[in-house]
C-alpha cells in the first residue's frame, strides 16, 4: 500500500493536516517552520537546541512520540539483537534516536532497527546525522500518542522504502505484530516466541522476558524500605 499525500498546501484546515498525518494529535506537530516548509537542517536545528526528536513527514515536524516505559523496551531490545548480531558482525543496531532518510524528504526515526552492511553505503559507519538508510528490520514500541493512522502510514512508508521486517510493540496489551508486508500481521502473545526470520534467521525472543522487563523492581532493605 503505497502512501501518495496531497501537498499540505492544498489542505484547508488543521484537521486536514493532522488526518493527512496520520491522525497525529495536535501536539507532537511543530508548527514553526510552517508546516510544508521543514527541511532536514530544521529536524537537526531543534534536536540540538530542545534535545526533542522530530520526525519529517510532508515538510512537517512531528514530535516522536516516546515514554519511559517504550524506551525500557527498546534499550532491552537493541542490546539483544547486538548480542546476536555483532559477534558475527551482520550490521548495525540503531536505537531510538537513529534518524534516518527513507525517501527525499521522509524522515523516520523507528524505536530500534537492523540495517544489514549490504544496506550501509561504502560498508561503514555513516558520518551524516540522517543518513539514506533503509532497515531490514524496524522495530516500532507503541506510546500512548500513537495512532492507528499513524501506524498504518508508518508501515505503508517503511515497505516501500524496502523494509523487509516490522514488529510493532504493544507495551499495554504485551504482544508483538509482526509485519512481512504493509498489512496481515502475525500477533504474538507475551508467552509465545519472537524470530528473526526472514532477516536474521536463527534469532529467538521469549517476549516474557521482553516484557519482564515493565516489572522489575528494586531490592528494598526490610527495615528502611529504601533501595540498598
Amino acid at each position: 500500500m503505497t502512501i501518495v499525500s496531497p501537498p499540505i498546501s492544498s489542505l484547508e484546515t488543521i484537521e486536514d493536516l493532522l488526518r493527512q498525518l496520520g491522525d497525529i494529535p495536535a501536539w507532537r506537530v511543530r508548527l514553526r517552520p510552517t508546516p510544508g516548509a521543514a527541511t532536514e537542517g530544521d529536524v537537526l536545528h531543534f534536536h540540538a537546541r530542545e534535545r526533542r526528536l522530530y520526525e519529517l513527514v510532508d515538510g512537517t515536524l512531528v514530535e516522536k512520540g516516546m515514554g519511559f516505559r517504550e524506551s525500557l523496551l527498546a534499550t532491552l531490545l537493541a542490546k539483544l539483537l547486538r548480542d546476536f548480531v555483532d559477534p558475527p558482525n551482520l550490521g548495525l543496531v540503531a536505537g531510538e534516536s537513529g534518524m534516518m532518510r527513507l525517501f527525499a524528504g521522509l524522515v523516520r526515526i523507528p524505536d530500534v532497527a537492523f540495517i544489514s552492511w549490504s544496506r550501509v553505503p561504502g560498508g561503514k559507519v555513516p558520518s551524516a546525522p540522517i543518513p539514506s538508510l533503509v532497515p531490514d528490520l524496524a522495530v516500532e514500541i507503541l506510546s500512548p500518542s500513537n495512532a492507528a493512522r499513524e501506524m498504518e502510514r508508518k508501515r505503508a512508508e517503511y515497505f516501500d522504502a524496502g523494509v523487509r521486517l516490522v514488529w510493532i510493540i504493544d507495551p499495554d496489551t504485551r504482544t508483538v505484530a509482526v509485519y512481512t508486508s504493509a498489512e496481515n500481521p502475525v500477533t504474538l502473545t507475551a508467552n509465545e516466541q519472537l524470530e528473526g526470520s526472514p532477516v536474521l534467521p536463527g534469532f529467538t525472543l521469549a517476549l516474557a522476558a521482553l516484557f519482564a522487563e515493565l516489572d522489575r523492581v528494586g531490592a528494598s532493605s526490610p527495615t528502611t524500605g529504601h533501595p540498598e
